[in-house]
Order: structure tokens, then sequence, then C-alpha cells
């Protein structure tokens, strides 16, 4: 019998997504096991600026990745001869690698190795990554020279300045060639490969996509975020009446989602599902959320939507909850549209991990699945007085003791930008 155009897009959107593997680097843990125990404990990340070469050095808390780059080249065991990262590589692509291993790693799928080459050459594997600064750390490095005397500078260190390449030069070390993008939508980046890449899925395009993002902090983004005046000078407080802005953090976070067939074959259990997925856009202003938060609402309905659930069945969000005066008021009017008068506790942990641009969504995700997967609702850290303008709080303390079957995670970035993803139980 015929399917009609409806019909099969219905179809193609019902089709579930599975997440089979998690990789995490962050200020607060080298690895997904070390994220978790950190945010079971309220250890945050932040602290003063120890490998980015800046006059802003004591002025603002950041959430840096412990790690040089020369231990983060060890991490992925890529090192010359002296046991350096090759002048070339910048930490952004260093970090995405160390996260996107682990996530390759911990999914079961084998694409060197271990499986035969009928098998590798059916498995058709994409990477989908985001990143907002590309190699500007290295570039930053080469003008420093370069200006003082246009003789001086290493051309390689400018190399990998553009974001694409970050993304190519990571899929060349962990051998996926079938399909390679780069998303770059400012802090909604990473959600938005997630959301991009079940559709390569669900329409049939590949079975299995490494997705996430990755952003190292720079001299440009800090002295950026602090001509926007958003830079909190102490720890950052989301959601807190008192809020004075965000910390910036670096990192990486990545998943792999894989079709209903490949986790089939598969030994272990998929962590959740990826159930919803939306992108919205308020067109409000370059840098602003829209006062009123119609695009955060948008894309949380949106989300919602595609899943098929009701506000009712979320049992947690993982808020976008940046710390700023404008983007907390914003996400929190949507949540009241869209959820009053019964609100799930929700949190940011980016009061944990800082806020890591084009690598929250991606963050958050790992962060959401093994919410779903443990049954966990983190802490919004140094939180005190409620917003005056809304009738909810976030929560304080590690919850353990209640099921969660459906994690509502935000990412809203410059531009209008917003993207709401929601992670399932398997």
């Amino acid at each position: 019998m015929a399917m009609s155009a409806n019909n099969k897009s219905v179809y193609i959107a019902n089709k579930p997504i599975y997440i089979a593997g998690l990789g995490l680097i962050s200020a607060i843990g080298n690895d997904v096991a070390k994220n978790l125990h950190a945010l079971e404990n309220g250890q945050a990340g932040m602290q003063a600026l120890q490998h980015l070469d800046t006059v802003h050095r004591s002025a603002f808390p950041v959430a840096e990745v412990k790690a040089s780059n020369e231990e983060l080249a060890t991490l992925t065991g890529l090192t010359d001869d002296d046991g350096r990262p090759p002048v070339n590589i910048s930490r952004t692509a260093l970090l995405s690698l160390v996260a996107a291993k682990e996530a390759l790693e911990s999914s079961g799928l084998q694409i060197r190795g271990g499986t035969s080459r009928s098998q590798r050459r059916q498995l058709r594997l994409g990477l989908v990554s985001a990143n907002t600064v590309g190699g500007m750390d290295k570039t930053e490095h080469f003008f420093r020279h370069f200006l003082n005397d246009p003789q001086k500078g290493r051309l390689s260190e400018v190399i990998h300045h553009e974001c694409g390449s970050i993304t190519e030069w990571v899929a060349d070390q962990l051998g996926i060639h079938e399909y390679i993008t780069t998303i770059n939508t400012a802090c909604s980046s990473s959600a938005n490969a997630l959301a991009f890449a079940a559709r390569l899925i669900r329409h049939g395009y590949l079975d299995a996509v490494v997705a996430g993002g990755t952003d190292s902090l720079t001299k440009f983004t800090l002295n950026g975020f602090n001509t926007l005046m958003i830079l909190d000078r102490e720890y950052c407080t989301p959601f807190d009446e008192d809020r004075k802005g965000l910390n910036l953090g670096e990192g990486a976070g990545y998943v792999v989602l894989v079709s209903e067939q490949i986790a089939a074959t598969l030994q272990s259990t998929p962590f959740c599902r990826l159930s919803g997925y939306c992108n919205r856009n308020d067109a409000y202003h370059q840098t602003a959320s829209s006062p009123d938060g119609r695009g955060s609402y948008l894309a949380m309905l949106g989300a919602l939507e595609s899943s098929g659930l009701q506000p009712s069945d979320i049992d947690y969000i993982n808020l976008h909850g940046t710390g700023t005066t404008n983007n907390d008021l914003a996400e929190g009017l949507a949540i009241q549209r869209l959820f009053d008068p019964k609100y799930p506790p929700l949190s940011s942990t980016k009061s944990f991990t800082g806020h890591t641009l084009g690598a929250s969504g991606g963050i958050e995700a790992v962060f959401s699945a093994l919410s779903v997967q443990k049954d966990i609702i983190y802490p919004n850290l140094r939180f005190q007085t409620p917003m005056k303008e809304l009738s909810f709080t976030p929560e304080t303390s590690l919850v353990k003791d209640k099921p969660v079957k459906h994690v509502l995670s935000n990412s809203f970035g410059f531009g209008g930008n917003c993207s709401s993803l929601i992670f399932s139980k398997p």
C-alpha cells in the first residue's frame, strides 16, 4: 500500500534514536566518571586562570579544564617524540578529541579493528561537531609575534583557525570519513549538532553519529564577554535574584547516536533515547534574548511536540541558566508560561562548569543522559534568593530518590538561536 507524504514524515519522525556512548571533559573532570563524581558532590570547577595568558587573569573566575595542552595530548595518545602535541593543534581540537574518543569507545561501536571488513563497510558513521572559536587560541599566539614583526610567528599556528578545521582534524584522528560537518550557532551549537545528527539517522543517511561540541577559552572570548559587561567577578549564581553574570568555561561533550537497528546489535543497553528536539529563533537581538522568552518558549514547546510528550511528563529541566540578568529572566518566563502551575525540578549545571559556549549543549546532553540513566537531579549551586518575577526556584540539593524518565535540556545562543532537547528512558 502506498504511503502518503504526510504519513511518511510522521513515520520518519517517530523512528527511535538511541544514545549509545558518552564522552566528556570539563572543568570538573577529564572524563564522564569524574564529571559525575563532581556533580554528585557539589564540586564546582571555577578558579583563577591557569593556562590562558591574559591581563584579566586575576579579574574573573573561569571554569578552565585542569590540564595543559601537553597533558591533553597525552590523554589522546597524540604526542611527538618529546611528549608534546604538534604545535599547530589547538586546545579546542585536543578537548574535542578527548571527549569524542571516550564517547566512541564507550558506545561499543568499532571502526578500527574488532570487526570484519564487511561490517566496517556497512556501518555509516558520521561526525557532527560544534565549536565557536576554532583554533583561535593558536591564532592569538601567532599574532602576538606577527604584529611586532611581520617576519615572525609560526604560520602553522593559523592553519586550523576556522571552526570546520577542528572537526575535520578530529574526524581524521577517529577514522570517520562517511559524513563530517560543523555547526556554529553560538551557545546552542552542540545542541543543534545532536538534533541534526538525529535527523541524518532518521532519514537513512547514516547509521550512527558522534555528535556534540567543543570550545576552549581564548582572549577574544574573554574580552568579548567583558565588553558586553556580563561576566561575574565572583562565582556565578544562575537564577538568583542577585545574579551578576556568567563565568566562562571550556570543555567538550559528545554522545554517540545510533539507529534502532544498530542499538539492537550492541552488547550494552543504551543510556537513553533522544526523544525530542527543536530549534527556533526569536529574531530579537544579536546578543540578548527576547524579554518575554518567546524563543525559549517555542523551542521547548517544539521539543515536547516532537517527542509526543506533555509538560507534565518532564521530570527534570537542565536549564540554559547562564547567570546573566537577561537570559535567566527570559528562560524563566518561558518555563513559567509552559509549565505553570506544576514545575518539574530544574537546575543550571553551569553553576559547576561555567558557560562553555559552543560546547555547552553537548556537555549538558551528557549530564542529561546520566540523569535519565541514574535517576539523579543535579543541584543549582550557590542559589540563595528567588527571582521576584518567577513562581519557582531551582533545586539546591542533589536528588536521587525519584525516577527520572524524561529530561528537557535547554541551550539558547546569541542571535536568538534557541534549542531544546529531550532525553528519555530507552
